[in-house]
């Protein structure tokens, strides 16, 4: 009798529609939706059209010359109808931005010798007699949690015990990173400095006189009208500046090229104090640098690997807390270092805030920005209780180039950005491989995507960078044509070891995991 209930129940059950909730993936439903709404004009237009062909078909051709026949008596009509068009033409043209193309760039690898592990950190920290107990104990667990690796470098003068910070110490670093990429560069393009009409050079911590850009200048002996710019102060997001003031001169300046460098200074920053602030720094700030080939010549669209769409800076300056949360001071025993505040997230979540909602309208699909807007007049006009619609940026792009500020930048972006863990992975690896390299982090994790073999032709990559200020800044690329890494790549004697797994913080092999 019980198993003749069961059948029937069984038999019933199986008549019922399936639950669609749990049969169909909804993010398939997202994307058919999406796909509508982006083509919504052509699925208009196609009946449109269809109805005007089926009109024309049953023109009677007597018709047609009349048509004709007036055009060509109404002189006035259409000469008027042509100039407008012409002018309309020739203005647009006119005001139409000129394309900038990135023909290449270069990241600077250091030599093995000037890679610093944990255990010789920790070791060296502890001798050079600078640091209380508590200082070297909070390096210890910072550079445990940091999500560094053991291969990230240096410069020569923190090699030495006790370490030798000089002016001359610190020329000899600047020059090491900047012409080590610059030389790359040139050699991968094959454009030969006298043909540079543009430089700009960023570094924060390290404005000698005369200026970095004076010193590339001098090296590679540039034309004498040459416009040069020196950026100092500006933080780990002035490469976004930089490259933005160099599209902004390449607008003016026809048929050149622009070298825009990116680097940061250690040797005369690193702080030998006991203030826990200003040690952050310290353990996560490294060695690097890159050098970036953009270009307005039509020609080099053929053999260039990127074209600029967008850029969008954000400002915090104005609010005191965000002004002073990234800051250069003295502490106590008149030490000197860059103190990182505790709300140095919160503030950064602010500005992070800003810039995309800026960026949104420009780069996001039709469907995803109603989504948006939707959302937001139901909780303005009617007090309704739903979560503001966060739009999904993986719609707009294919990569992602966070910032290799730290591992909890990278961690909220990629919470609060909703992201998988493969759109965050050259952040977290080139954290791991070279630490925080301040400005040029964005482009180790370009080069990563690129060694990976990921990027094809129409892709968009999101390079995001914040900085002291405070700023966040954004810089959207679109590939045009399938990228491949270039000749002597940061990445290309290690790229198969990659990705590591990292736990608490620690970067873990994936031999070591599948140990374990």
């Amino acid at each position: 009798m019980m198993g003749g209930e069961t059948a029937e129940r069984s038999r019933g059950q199986s008549r019922r529609l399936p639950d669609f909730l749990q049969s169909v993936n909804l993010k398939y439903v997202k994307l058919g939706y999406h796909y509508l709404i982006t083509h919504l004009l052509t699925l208009l237009l196609i009946p449109l059209m269809v109805v005007i062909l089926v009109e024309a078909g049953r023109t009677d051709p007597n018709d047609i010359r009349q048509l004709w026949l007036q055009l060509k008596y109404n002189l006035v009509s259409v000469l008027v109808f042509s100039a407008v068009l012409v002018f309309g033409s020739t203005v647009y043209i006119m005001k139409r931005g000129r394309p900038v193309y990135l023909v290449d760039y270069a990241c600077y690898r250091p030599p093995d010798r000037l890679q610093a592990r944990f255990t010789q950190f920790m070791e060296h920290s502890r001798l050079c007699g600078n640091f209380n107990e508590s200082a070297l104990e909070f390096q210890r667990k910072i550079l445990e949690r940091s999500g560094l690796g053991e291969e990230t470098y240096v410069p020569d003068a923190m090699h030495y015990l006790p370490p030798r910070p000089s002016m001359a110490a610190a020329r000899a670093e600047a020059e090491q990173v900047m012409f080590g990429a610059i030389d790359k560069l040139f050699r991968n393009t094959g454009v030969k400095p006298k043909d540079v009409g543009v430089l700009v050079v960023n570094c924060s911590l390290f404005n000698p006189t005369p200026s970095l850009s004076a010193m590339i200048v001098n090296r590679y002996k540039l034309r004498g009208n040459i416009r040069s710019f020196n950026l100092g102060g500006m933080g780990c997001s002035a490469g976004v500046i930089a490259v933005d003031l160099a599209r902004d001169l390449l607008q003016v300046h026809r048929n050149t090229y622009a070298v825009v460098v990116s680097t940061e200074n250690i040797t005369q920053n690193w702080y030998f104090g006991n203030r826990k602030s200003m040690l952050i720094p310290n353990c996560l700030f490294r060695l690097g640098g890159s050098a970036v080939l953009l270009s307005n010549r039509y020609a080099d669209r053929h053999r260039a690997k990127y074209r600029l769409i967008h850029i969008v800076r954000t400002h915090r300056g104005a609010d005191d807390k965000a002004f002073r949360c990234v800051y250069q001071e003295q502490d106590d025993n008149g030490k000197v270092g860059v103190s990182l505040s505790k709300d140095l997230m919160a503030i950064a979540g602010d500005a992070l805030k800003i810039n995309i909602t800026t960026l949104a309208p420009l780069v996001l699909p039709i469907s995803e920005q109603l989504l948006f807007f939707a959302t937001l007049v139901a909780k303005k006009l009617f007090n309704a209780k739903c979560k503001t619609y966060i739009p999904d940026f993986k719609l707009a792009f294919e990569h992602f180039c966070i910032h290799a500020g730290g591992r909890a930048v990278i961690d909220e972006l990629e919470k609060n950005l909703q992201l998988q863990p493969i759109h965050v992975e050259a952040s977290r690896m080139t954290l791991h491989r070279f630490g925080n390299t301040s400005s040029s982090s964005i482009w180790y994790e370009l080069a990563y995507i690129e060694a990976k073999g990921r990027m094809s032709r129409g892709h968009r990559v999101w390079q995001i960078a914040f900085g002291s200020g405070f700023k966040c800044n954004s810089a959207v690329w679109q590939a045009l044509r399938s990228v491949k890494q270039s000749p002597e790549g940061p990445w290309e004697d290690c790229i198969d070891r990659y990705p590591v797994e990292i736990h608490d913080g620690m970067p873990v092999s994936q031999n070591q995991v599948l140990q374990h």
